[in-house]
């Protein structure tokens, strides 16, 4: 079997030029999927299982260091990065390697061969490449999930969720187009989201502001949310009505 890779990079045009490059310089790699931005890249890494990742450091969605904590220990990572001298000192660790934009043929031949020593070998994890970068887990917010929805597991943008609800010893994360299932509790969800954009307004429900439509009372005067893309209304607990007292 030949060597696979993935190809994540939002720029077209630098994307089209490592791939060319690439073929140039490693003919024998299979590009199995190419990716856009940090969410695609993600989802093409469970979708593929490549032996090699290519990620652009700054991708929308997600980043390619957020990527690369998945990545970790399961392919061989490359970061494609503009010039950062304290980037480039931490990649020197040598758990990765690194090419600088715009791609040069002879320095991404350099990364081929250490990438030929070491395809079919465990890949090496990159905890403490991340940790010396300063893009720990703690800092920032929940930017996505992997939720259950039957026998799949789907990725899951948190910007693309209605909102959050506690069913038993699981949480239902319900977007636009339907319900998948995670085992994080809504206490250690509103820990993670971003309050600005995540409201707690019960007990067990959390919403996306930015899926809200409106807010209308019941026939027992009980606050309620609408939302733009759900037919179903949420109900306030007295706890959080103030939350909607300006809408």
């Amino acid at each position: 079997m030949p060597p696979r890779a993935v190809i994540a990079e939002d720029e077209a045009n630098l994307r089209e030029q490592l791939r060319e490059t690439l073929a140039t310089v490693w003919p024998e790699l299979e590009i199995c999927e190419e990716a856009h931005d940090g969410v695609h890249a993600l989802r093409a890494l469970e979708r593929q299982s490549p032996d090699v990742i290519f990620l652009d450091i700054q991708m929308p969605g997600l980043t390619g260091l957020e990527v690369a904590r998945q990545a970790s220990g399961r392919c061989h990572i490359v970061f494609v990065t503009a010039y950062d001298q304290h980037t480039l000192t931490a990649f020197e660790q040598g758990a990765v390697d690194y090419v600088l934009k715009p791609v040069q043929a002879a320095r991404l031949a350099t990364t081929v061969a250490r990438l030929k020593e070491r395809v079919g070998r465990p890949a090496s994890s990159v905890a403490g490449l991340l940790r010396e970068l300063g893009s720990g887990p703690q800092r920032g917010f929940l930017r996505w999930i992997n939720a259950s929805q039957g026998q799949a597991v789907r990725i899951i943008t948190v910007d693309d969720v209605c909102y959050f609800h506690a069913d038993s010893k699981y949480t239902r994360v319900v977007t636009p187009e339907g319900e998948s299932l995670i085992r994080k509790p809504i206490k250690e969800l509103t820990q993670e989201l971003d309050p600005s954009s995540f409201w707690q307004i019960h007990r067990g429900t959390i919403v996306n502001v930015h899926a809200i439509s409106g807010v209308v009372r019941d026939l027992r005067g009980r606050t309620q949310v609408r939302l733009k893309k759900r037919e179903e209304l949420l109900t306030v607990s007295d706890a959080y009505t103030h939350l909607f007292r300006q809408m």
